[in-house]
């Protein structure tokens, strides 16, 4: 199934129920060279024969400059040109990778996404946000440009662990708490194996939601002045967090909404059997609440994050399931939230 949407720096394809194999109907293997990573190299080795590839380590601080620099000399040595399409075939970090590399060499090739994570299929490859870390700061260095198309090959997801499901999950949840009430009530009637192996269909069509709901926020507001801020729920803390512990990010997600359903109940008058049902949905899907941490470390990050201005910083809250809003709030608060947090958390 493909879909096209128009947003205001181009259009994209996605190929719903697709096959990675497919991608060849439509585009040249020859001037296509493929960006992954070793774990899925060695996975998926037969897709992949008689392509060009740039093989990473499957971690995080693969996300950076150096990494960057690394890659465009390899692309230089394979002459690729303007001509040259990349396709990024992993997680939100290969995505990530394969967007900013495409946005800067030569000023700008062609890239699409063959996610291969269920992270990276609801959340990390939609949207045109292309980002690479600058010491402990995530994403500080990026760009916003669309790729040609997104490939949705679930076959990928047999091989995920459960863990990383969860972390998929995450965002999922995310999108249920910010837009879809009706969501949230359904994934509170499921659990991962639900999705996983009962029924192919639900799942599919969970990923659909949510690529529909991001889309229709980024259409609306592709540079994140305003709407698409929403988004960033669960997310603010969640970097700090994320990045202070190494914590895969699906769950600094899961935590991050907790603190921010604890500062919804304070700033936007949401009921706090809410944050129960949050907490209960997300143990539901084997994501963390608790998690010892320390909130001046996490401040301390914080006060570099790109939604900061002076002591201000713009913070999605909840007033009700379904429903966001954006406030701009005291770094005070935030910093209040984190120390109630790591003191109701300090035995875990």
């Amino acid at each position: 199934m493909q879909q096209s949407i128009t947003f205001p720096s181009g259009q994209v394809s996605y190929l719903f129920q697709s096959q990675f194999e497919e991608l060849w109907n439509t585009y040249d293997k020859q001037h296509t060279i493929i960006v992954t990573n070793e774990h899925i190299a060695k996975l998926y080795g037969h897709l992949f024969k008689g392509l060009k590839m740039l093989v990473l380590p499957p971690m995080e601080s693969s996300k950076d400059l150096t990494t960057i620099g690394s890659l465009a000399k390899q692309l230089v040595q394979m002459e690729a040109t303007r001509q040259t399409l990349l396709v990024g075939v992993g997680g939100g970090v290969i995505t990530d990778i394969t967007g900013f590399l495409a946005s800067v060499y030569m000023r700008g090739v062609s890239f699409g996404f063959v996610p291969t994570t269920l992270l990276g299929m609801v959340d990390a490859a939609i949207g045109g946000k292309n980002g690479v870390n600058l010491g402990m700061n995530k994403n500080m260095l990026g760009t916003i440009t669309q790729p040609q198309f997104i490939l949705f090959d679930t076959r990928f997801l047999n091989s995920l662990p459960d863990d990383e499901m969860s972390n998929g999950f995450a965002e999922i949840i995310k999108y249920a708490c910010i837009f879809d009430a009706e969501m949230f009530d359904e994934l509170s009637k499921h659990n991962i194996s639900f999705y996983r192996d009962e029924d192919d269909s639900a799942l599919n069509d969970l990923i659909a939601k949510c690529v529909a709901w991001k889309n229709k926020t980024v259409i609306e507001d592709e540079k994140e002045k305003g709407l698409r801020k929403l988004l960033n729920f669960g997310h603010t803390a969640a970097h700090a967090i994320e990045n202070l512990y190494e914590l895969p990010h699906g769950k600094a997600v899961g935590i991050g909404m907790v603190i921010a359903a604890m500062i919804s109940v304070q700033v936007a008058g949401l009921d706090k059997d809410v944050t129960e049902k949050l907490k209960t949905l997300l143990g539901q899907y084997h994501l963390p609440v608790k998690i010892k941490i320390s909130a001046s470390k996490a401040i301390e990050i914080l006060k570099m994050d790109k939604k900061r201005h002076d002591d201000l910083i713009d913070y999605i809250v909840l007033e009700k399931i379904g429903k966001a809003a954006i406030h701009t709030l005291p770094l005070t608060v935030i910093e209040n939230a984190l120390t109630v947090y790591e003191s109701n958390n300090s035995a875990v």
